[in-house]
């Protein structure tokens, strides 16, 4: 049983989106750079979280996206199943007789393990991860290097600029 990069992805790019809303709203190329994800899944993504109205969209210059809700009322379950992805245990999903002969011997196992799996990601909250100390660390350090990249580009500008 494992998460698809879909989940993961949407949970780490509204995190990151909850993580940086202060500063207003929170464009997806920033994400995109911050995360190392691309920009076109990215938009795929959101386009989903705003159908689940997870997320608002806000369009013009300075536009972005921002939390539709307070982060602590958006579970980690919510954000996954708003990308069609599912945290089901079972070889058969669920949707279909596990072998000719009808359920597996282990399929109400690896059904109870899913069942404790999304409860467990529907108890998780976007808010509460944002308190989590590695990662207030670890966005910080991802701020610092995308500043950090801003810089050199501004000053490979400024060089190009000076030689013209």
């Amino acid at each position: 049983m494992k998460i698809t990069s879909k989940g993961r992805y949407a949970v780490t790019a509204i995190l990151d989106v909850a993580l940086h809303q202060d500063s207003g709203p929170v464009c997806l190329a920033d994400i995109s750079q911050r995360q190392r994800i691309s920009l076109s899944y990215l938009e795929q993504l959101f386009s989903k979280l705003r159908k689940a109205k997870l997320v608002d969209s806000i369009r013009g210059p300075g536009g972005g996206y921002q939390l539709a809700r307070a982060a602590l009322e958006i579970s980690i379950g919510a954000v996954i199943n708003a990308v069609n992805d599912s945290v089901v245990a079972t070889q058969c999903k669920g949707d279909k007789p596990c072998s000719p002969q009808g359920r597996c011997l282990t399929h109400s196992l690896w059904d109870d393990f899913s069942l404790k799996m999304q409860d467990f990601l529907d108890s998780v909250t976007l808010g509460e991860l944002m308190e989590n100390s590695e990662i207030i660390d670890i966005s910080q350090k991802q701020n610092m290097a995308q500043e950090s990249i801003a810089l050199e580009k501004e000053n490979e500008i400024f060089q190009t600029n000076q030689l013209g």
